[in-house]
């Protein structure tokens, strides 16, 4: 399983209101086509953020990611459920963050991996850098390499 952090890894970190306070985020279409990929090879793909947002909701349909948590202030907490609910081990998960909420889960999980923008903290203590952005195709590099480690691209 690999679970995505949102703001920063599956978009380059920036919130962008109009003036009617109307939320706005942006998404790579690279991205979204490695995770939709990765899961029709088997990957079960999770989206994990500390913020809400009905954006997220949305962007999870259209890749048919159906495990969504949002709002979670405590994402090991959040892990150790989708964890338990999948029947899987820490060794057998993959985790993408890019801040320091995130390291927590970052040094629990089988691989962890962080933008290549992500803070110098967590590029520090992460398995793998990648060499995009957030927002600009670091998800589709690490699935990329994922799905290439098991022999399915």
């Amino acid at each position: 399983m690999v679970i995505l952090d949102v703001d920063g890894v599956m978009t380059d970190g920036r919130i962008i209101y109009d003036a009617d306070g109307m939320e706005y985020k942006c998404f790579n279409v690279h991205d979204g086509y490695g995770i939709a990929r990765a899961i029709e090879l088997g990957l079960k793909l999770a989206m994990l953020s500390g913020r809400s947002s009905k954006i997220l909701h949305h962007r999870a349909k259209r890749l048919g990611i159906t495990e969504l948590h949002e709002g979670a202030d405590d994402k090991v907490i959040v892990f150790e459920k989708i964890r338990n609910r999948h029947k899987l081990k820490n060794e057998e998960v993959c985790f993408i963050g890019d801040d320091e909420f995130d390291l927590p889960l970052l040094k629990i999980v089988g691989f962890s991996a962080a933008p290549h923008d992500a803070i110098k903290r967590v590029r520090n203590e992460v398995d793998y850098v990648a060499e995009k952005n957030g927002g600009k195709g670091a998800v589709r590099e690490v699935l990329d390499l994922i799905l290439s480690a098991k022999n399915l691209i």
